[in-house]
C-alpha cells in the first residue's frame, strides 16, 4: 500500500527521512506538495494534494521534530 494524501503522518516520516536538514515550519505549501509528490512510494494523484491535507502533513512533520 502506497503513501496517499490521507497518511499526513506516514508521508511526514517519509519527508523527515528525505530532507533531514529542512525545518518543516518554514515550508511553504507548493514546495510541500512537490515533495510529497516525488517520494518514494507515495500513489495519489499528485493534483489532490488540497491545502488542509497539505497542512496535516506539515504539521505531523513539526510534531515528528518536537
Amino acid at each position: 500500500m502506497g503513501l496517499k494524501w490521507s497518511g499526513a503522518r506516514a508521508i511526514a516520516l517519509a519527508l523527515d527521512d528525505a530532507h533531514p536538514d529542512v525545518d518543516p515550519r518554514y515550508l511553504n505549501l507548493s514546495d510541500l506538495r512537490g515533495w510529497v509528490s516525488v517520494l518514494d512510494g507515495f500513489d495519489d494523484d499528485p493534483s489532490a494534494g488540497d491545502e488542509p491535507a497539505l497542512e496535516a502533513i506539515q504539521t505531523a512533520w513539526i510534531e515528528e521534530r518536537e
